[in-house]
Order: structure tokens, then C-alpha cells, then sequence
């Protein structure tokens, strides 16, 4: 049986390792009784683990060669895999707009674009797990203070619990990464709503991370000139002499709270 050729463009790295595969496999068995969404199958080496939890599981596969392979080797799965770009799918009509755990082998040159997706969804997604670039990993567990923590960690961890579970080595790839790499579960914490506007709170915490060697009071002044807020005095406040690395959760939304207060008035 011909295999498929990893696609340097497609950021595929087929994972060989059998026992690793089955460990990221088991991941999805902290968020029980829901179906499974497994994105990039690749040649199905998780995929046949995850066929044996005995719920739905769909697959998402972007390219064609790997779901012809997949449609030969798993006939039975063929109504649930889709293949198309995940990032462009309405996941709110995967499972009928059922919840879902997210899993996968992500191709490592979207990982970071998957997670804000999933981050769209949230309310269907109770648990996302699967294996990334340590580097993402590593990112988007740090908490505050530390010098990687930044705009992907305040965004998941305003919405998830963050456990990082294990590393895997490039050797057990085909083709090896570059980079090691680390298998990550994200679970959905009680947090319903924020204590801002959510919109406001990503733009916030953006801009401030666009330069992370600055302070607050230097990153946040143009995006108070955007939005016609005169906030010389506010500015003078102690709190902006921190670097926005400082900051946590909390921080970035009374921060937010903080601007929406002063926003000029529209009649």
C-alpha cells in the first residue's frame, strides 16, 4: 500500500511512534461521553485509537492525497472524514452543533491559528488536546511573569485550564521537525463572561504585547489616541509602569474594564 508524502507546505509531520500515538489518544478520556473532532489524520496512526473510545469521531483533512489513503484504510470512517481546511469550517455544524473534543497531530505551521479558532467556538469545545511545537506549547501554558507568556497565553487561559502532559522527540516523526514537540490538554474552566468587553479585551491585550519590551504606559497610548481617550492622567497611575508580561488574566480584564469607562460618549 503506497503511504503519503509529508508536505513540507502543509506543515505535515507523520507521527511513527505507535505508543505515542496511542498516549495523545488517550488525552481525549478526561472529557468523556462527547464526539471527537481529530484534525490533520494524516495516515491514521491516531485515528485507530481514537476508532476504539466507541463515540462519533470525524476527521478533518485538508490534503488529498492523505484522505484517499484515509478512505482506503479506514472504508468505514469515509462518511466522517471531511476534507477541507479546518480553519475555514463552521464547527457549530460538524456535530450538528453537538459539543466536541478537539484533537489532533496539528500541522505546526497553523497550531497557533487553530487554537484562536477554537477559541471562536469555546462553547462547544469543553476540551482540546494534541500535540504542537513545544515553543506553542510552552506559550500558551506560561503564566505570568514568565518572560514567553504573552498574547496566546492571556486569550486561552482567560477561557481554558492549561495542563502541559508530555514532550515527544523529533525522532519518532517522519519527516523529523526541527523542534520538539509537546502534547497539551485544554479544558474549558466556569468562566462564562468576562468582567469587560471581550472585543475591547483581545485588542487590549494585543496591542500591548506589540511591543513587549515596553511598558503599558507606551504600548497602550496609541490605542487610547485610536479610540479619542485623553488619558494623560490615568497613564501617571504606578500600575503602567509594568511590562505587559506582568500582567494576568485578571489584570488585562479591570484594565479593559478600566478604558471601556473612559470612552468618549456617543449620543
Amino acid at each position: 500500500m503506497s503511504r503519503v508524502r509529508p508536505k513540507k507546505y502543509l506543515g505535515q509531520h507523520f507521527l511513527t511512534d505507535l505508543s505515542i500515538a496511542q498516549r495523545i489518544a488517550d488525552t481525549v478520556d478526561a472529557c468523556p461521553d462527547i464526539p471527537i473532532l481529530e484534525v490533520g489524520p494524516g495516515m491514521g496512526v491516531m485515528t485507530q485509537f481514537l476508532a476504539r473510545k466507541g463515540r462519533r469521531l470525524r476527521m478533518v483533512e485538508l490534503d488529498s492525497e492523505a484522505a484517499d489513503y484515509l478512505r482506503r484504510e479506514f472504508p468505514q470512517a469515509t462518511d466522517d472524514l471531511i476534507e477541507d481546511d479546518f480553519l475555514a469550517l463552521p464547527l457549530d455544524r460538524t456535530f450538528d452543533g453537538a459539543p466536541f473534543v478537539l484533537t489532533g497531530n496539528y500541522p505546526y505551521n497553523i497550531s497557533s491559528q487553530i487554537f484562536f479558532r477554537m477559541l471562536e467556538y469555546r462553547h462547544l469545545i469543553p476540551c482540546c488536546t494534541g500535540m504542537i511545537q513545544k515553543e506553542v506549547a510552552d506559550r500558551i501554558a506560561a503564566p505570568s511573569g514568565n518572560k514567553v507568556y504573552g498574547i496566546l497565553s492571556v486569550l486561552i487561559q482567560a477561557w481554558y485550564d492549561v495542563e502541559l502532559l508530555f514532550n515527544v522527540e523529533p525522532g519518532v516523526f517522519n519527516p523529523p521537525p526541527k523542534v520538539r514537540s509537546a502534547v497539551i490538554r485544554l479544558t474549558r474552566n466556569r468562566r462564562e463572561q468576562l468582567n469587560c468587553d471581550e472585543r475591547l479585551f483581545r485588542r487590549v491585550v494585543k496591542t500591548t504585547f506589540n511591543q513587549r519590551r515596553k511598558t503599558l504606559r507606551n504600548n497602550i497610548r496609541p490605542l487610547l489616541n485610536e479610540l479619542g481617550i485623553d488619558g494623560q492622567e490615568w497613564l501617571s497611575d504606578p500600575f503602567f509602569n509594568q511590562r505587559p508580561e506582568q500582567l494576568s488574566v485578571a489584570d488585562f480584564e479591570e484594565l479593559t474594564r478600566q478604558l471601556q469607562e473612559r470612552l468618549p460618549r456617543t449620543s
